[in-house]
């Protein structure tokens, strides 16, 4: 399996790395479990922390640096790489300050000297996706590592450069070699850790199709499991909204961000009312069609390429497939022709429930539209979908959209704002976009051995 770096903007192959021997894997995970038993599953939550501080500190101290291996490696705009940095070094920061409250002993009142406390579970093996280099590393690394327990990193093999750096950051701060293994493994080789009775746990965020096999290979070897996978969010308008510069301005950042390549990205725009539907679509289309399309390095930049050639050209054949099956296509969604992964943001229109496009996830920058005549219709429709990761519902009324919100079969509504993470909100779906959550104080709950030690008196 090739671990290379290869610029989406240009197609260059910047940087390759060598294929890890069995050898070398088990070594690595012979090291892991040496550390946790030993060193840092046994350090207190408060040292932990100081550590994972430290790492926020290096983080913040030359974000450009860690933001342009971003840049070269996926694509992502220059400005948003530079955000993904900061982001990641507050999450690592509120798991450093909220560890020991999160995970303090709890007292059982009605059992007095009853307690239950917090263990960590041991080996946690974590898969994790291209698309945010930097933070999906930060929302485990965050609650886990300060929990007690040890990770083995498999990252994408698209951003080597990002996967060692993050770990030489965490080094460099003080986690011992070992508490956080990057792996640059084969899927063979990752399939033999979850095999591994020292792992303890299993966490990966990506495709609902390469989630399903390791959830039932994890679950298999009773290991603890955790799934973030896929979404095709529903940003839904409903009747009596302002169809305005604010709102398609919320909608292009709700699609476009990382060039639609986020898995809670609004991807299924569901207006009520016809004629808003027909208005909302004339202004999306003026403002996609407005976009530079360009270098991400480039501050002027607002629509990067795709992460690479193939990412583009899967959804492309997407675009293609659904408008051979009836859909419009109203703007764009063609590759460009120029070197890297480039393509045009594009809307599809009049998606039939018997088109393919209806029920697939659309990774890049294309926005679905759908004009539906009522509230209870628009409900119906966010809810037809195999995924349940987010969604965002806008509304006259904010009291009455976060009644529609608690509707929506998700893991996270947001109202009259396009659906965003931070350290402190809970992330995570239903059905086929996963189970469990991250971030938050949830986040740090998945991996933990909560042990009642009993000692009240014998009735």
């Amino acid at each position: 399996m090739a671990y290379e770096s290869v610029n989406p903007a240009t197609g260059e192959t910047v940087k390759k790395y060598p294929d890890l021997s069995d050898a070398q894997v088990k070594e690595a995970i012979d090291r892991t479990f040496d550390v946790f038993q030993k060193d840092w599953g046994k350090r207190s939550i408060e040292d932990r922390s100081k550590i994972l501080h430290k790492a926020a500190e290096i983080f913040r101290s030359d974000i450009d640096k860690y933001a342009r291996l971003m840049t070269l490696e996926m694509g992502k705009r220059i400005e948003e790489a530079r955000g993904e940095v900061k982001l990641s070094a507050d999450i690592l920061d509120y798991y450093a300050k909220n560890g020991s409250t999160f995970l303090a002993p709890q007292k059982v009142e009605e059992k007095p000297g009853a307690v239950v406390k917090a263990f960590p579970l041991g080996l946690i093996l974590a898969i994790e996706p291209w698309n945010f280099p930097y933070y999906q590393l930060a929302r485990i690394a965050g609650p886990y590592l300060v929990a007690g327990n040890a990770l083995l990193v498999k990252h994408s093999s698209s951003v080597p450069q990002c996967a060692h750096a993050f770990e030489e950051v965490l080094e460099q701060a003080g986690v011992p070699k070992g508490a956080y293994t990057n792996l640059d493994a084969s899927p063979a080789q990752v399939s033999s850790l979850i095999e591994d009775s020292r792992v303890r746990g299993v966490t990966v965020t990506g495709s609902a199709s390469v989630g399903a096999e390791l959830a039932a290979k994890a679950g298999k070897m009773w290991k603890k499991s955790v799934m973030e996978l896929g979404g095709s969010d529903a940003f839904i308008v409903l009747e009596g909204v302002d169809i305005d510069d604010k709102l398609i301005e919320q909608a292009v950042y709700g699609r476009l961000f990382n060039a639609g390549q986020v898995c809670c990205a609004a991807k299924r725009f569901i207006i009520v009312g016809k004629k808003q539907a027909e208005i909302f679509t004339e202004k999306l289309k003026a403002r996609f069609e407005s976009l530079k399309i360009g270098d991400p390095f480039d501050e002027k930049t607002t629509l990067a390429p795709l992460s690479s050639i193939a990412a583009r050209d899967q959804v492309v054949a997407q675009v293609e497939k659904a408008v051979s099956n009836g859909a419009t296509l109203v703007c764009g969604g063609k590759a460009l022709k120029r070197p890297g992964a480039f393509m045009e943001a594009g809307i599809l229109t009049d998606i039939s429930r018997d088109n393919p496009a209806y029920f697939e996830e659309f990774f890049g920058p294309i926005a679905q539209i759908y004009s539906v005549e009522s509230e209870a219709k628009a409900i119906e429709l966010a809810n037809d979908s195999p995924y349940g990761l987010g969604g965002a519902v806008f509304a006259k009324d904010i009291e009455h959209g976060c009644k529609v919100a608690e509707q929506i079969e998700t893991g996270m509504v947001s109202v009259n704002k396009p659906l965003w993470t931070a350290p402190e909100l809970p992330f995570g779906g239903v059905k086929h976009s996963g189970y469990g959550r991250e971030l938050s104080h949830f986040g740090i709950q998945e991996f933990i051995n909560w042990k009642l030690i009993d000692a009240s008196a014998a009735e």
